[in-house]
């Protein structure tokens, strides 16, 4: 539980409102560039307006090809798709008042929905809640579609989703990747290890997660001496994390990255923030991208 409460803060962390300048990585995965997934199993669905506040429910419940009953929805949910459909949060905070306006007959929320005087606020109003399980690993994915395919009825179109997920397997290359999570404007530098999420989603493309091969902790302390035994090829960061530290001449000085193969050839490659360890339904595609990216970055 310790590394999931570590992952889940560290995916809070992406939503800070840094703004990215124009520094490029060597290769980069925008979130308008992962179109979602829809299914369409042709079940009707048994609730008509539902407000997804559970992390990335907004985007499952579109996904399984009922975007027509979203009202209200979480801030996690960055689809273009869902612009239209208000988010009913604000600075991670549910607002009773927004969803009661939206008169649901269906709530979708997890372990980290709050506050929960507003959670109280809408079971006196009697709308139906309903906790959904959360996700930080690929694994974590199919349980969650399946939980919110099930409540809405359409068992068909939750498996036809989850396939998607069992699909993603790759061979091995050899290639070795540390994940990087850095954010220069609040001094945070960090390698990511065994449970930070991104090791599943390097492992399921075949990459070697050096980080989680050999360090304790999903989050752990970037220090020169740690980065420079791990020798990895290819550096993968947060789109707005790279951005922070000045693009890539400023994160080749930061402790033992020039010293690294990743460091002395720039092989970077970024995930837009909201994206990369959104373990939804456009995780799945999004690794495929990513596969081609991290080759060609371990070529240069």
């Amino acid at each position: 539980m310790k590394s999931r409460a570590v992952a889940l803060g560290v995916a809070c962390l992406l939503l800070t409102t840094f703004s990215p300048t124009a520094y490029a990585a060597v290769s980069d995965i925008s979130a308008t560039q992962i179109s979602l997934p829809i299914v369409h199993s042709g079940e009707v669905p048994r609730y008509k307006r539902v407000v997804a506040l559970a992390n990335g429910a907004a985007e499952i419940v579109a996904a399984l090809g009922y975007k027509s009953i979203l009202v209200g929805r979480d801030v996690a949910s960055t689809m273009p798709e869902l612009k239209a459909i208000p988010i009913d949060e604000s600075a991670m905070q549910v607002s009773a008042e927004a969803v009661l306006g939206q008169h649901p007959d269906l709530v979708l929320i997890d372990s980290n929905t709050s506050p929960s005087t507003a959670l109280a606020t809408l079971k006196a109003a009697k709308v139906k809640l309903v906790m959904i399980p959360s996700a930080f690993t690929l694994a974590d994915i199919t349980a969650k579609e399946s939980t919110i395919a099930q409540v809405l009825g359409t068992p068909k179109a939750g498996r036809a989703l989850e396939a998607q997920v069992t699909s993603l397997k790759a061979p091995k290359t050899g290639i070795k990747v540390a994940f990087l999570y850095v954010r220069g404007t609040a001094s945070i530098y960090l390698i990511g290890g065994p449970g930070s999420g991104a090791d599943s989603i390097l492992q399921a493309e075949g990459f070697t997660d050096v980080g989680a091969a050999n360090l304790k902790n999903p989050f752990n302390a970037l220090t020169a001496e740690e980065l420079i035994k791990l020798q990895p090829d290819v550096l993968l960061l947060m789109t707005k994390g790279l951005a922070s530290v000045g693009g890539i001449s400023g994160l080749v000085q930061l402790p033992g990255i020039a010293e690294t193969p990743a460091g002395q050839h720039r092989r970077v490659v970024t995930v837009d923030d909201s994206l990369l360890l959104s373990f939804g339904p456009r995780t799945i595609p999004m690794a495929k991208q990513l596969r081609p990216l991290i080759i060609a970055a371990a070529k240069l």
